[in-house]
């Protein structure tokens, strides 16, 4: 099953195109912690494909409430991280960067 077919049975979204703008979101944010000081590859390597799927579900679960810091109703209360994608999700990323000889 793809992360598209994942997406679709987790959340209850028909709009295809907010699901599909989440997987590039989280792919765009692997990529950016995997190569930090170089291109990226077109395909995301298969290790983080199920990465990819818990970012996209992260950032869809936020949406509407993109950047909240806090936030506090009737015994709930909020806190997010800095980035819209959870510092723990991206923390499961490897950079890769070269040396300069």
């Amino acid at each position: 099953m793809d992360n598209l077919a994942r997406l679709k049975l987790r959340t209850e979204e028909v709009d295809e195109a907010v699901l599909q703008d989440c997987l590039e979101s989280a792919k765009a944010a692997i990529m950016a912690r995997r190569y930090p000081f170089q291109e990226w590859p077109e395909e995301l390597e298969s290790r983080y494909l199920d990465l990819q799927f818990r970012c996209a579900l992260d950032l869809y679960n936020r949406i509407g409430a993109e950047g909240q810091l806090s936030h506090g109703e009737n015994s709930i209360s909020r806190s997010w991280e800095s980035s819209w994608i959870s510092e723990s999700l991206l923390q499961e990323v490897t950079p890769l960067v070269g040396r300069i000889t």
